[in-house]
């Protein structure tokens, strides 16, 4: 039979325990959060790439770039496209001057972003960025080592294969 444990050892393993769950939760929350977000800041490029359906598609051949952004004359692909004389591409470092891209026109404007698998990729790098960030909060506030491990391994297979194929 084991020992009766002392009165005053019981408050502090409740106390114990009971800060044990907040942290579990707090962090848990964190990381969550933080994938969430991560997923939110993908989805709105994201949308445009992989549902495809019904929009239009085609190429921009980028001519000038200045203030955030490039533009040049739209050529479409898809059924039911038009051509444009002009729209507009974010400029970031997947987009160049004096290159042709695959695009997806934003409906209802003359927006577009690029398609094809580095279009994708490019849009899901701030996940990427996200399971990075989450991975430190998995490893060190729920002391999760391998979930953690998983989730970096997991942003930098997504950053690095966007950076390869931009």
């Amino acid at each position: 039979m084991l020992p009766a444990m002392p009165a005053a050892a019981r408050p502090r393993q409740a106390t114990s325990v009971l800060l044990q769950f907040g942290r579990v939760a707090a962090m848990g929350t964190v990381a969550a959060l933080i994938l969430i977000a991560g997923v939110w800041a993908s989805w709105g490029t994201a949308q445009h790439v992989l549902l495809t359906k019904g929009r239009e598609q085609g190429t921009v051949d980028v001519t000038e770039c200045g203030e955030g952004s490039c533009s040049g004359p739209y050529a479409p692909v898809s059924a039911g496209s038009r051509e444009r004389g002009r729209v507009v591409i974010e400029d970031s470092v997947a987009v160049a001057e004096g290159r042709t891209y695959s695009v997806v026109v934003k409906p209802g404007s003359d927006e577009v972003v690029r398609s094809g698998p580095a279009g994708m990729l490019y849009a899901w790098v701030p996940l990427g960025g996200a399971l990075l960030l989450a991975s430190v909060v998995v490893a060190g506030g729920l002391r999760r080592t391998r979930a953690a491990w998983a989730m970096a391994g997991a942003g930098v297979a997504l950053l690095t294969a966007a950076f390869l194929a931009v």
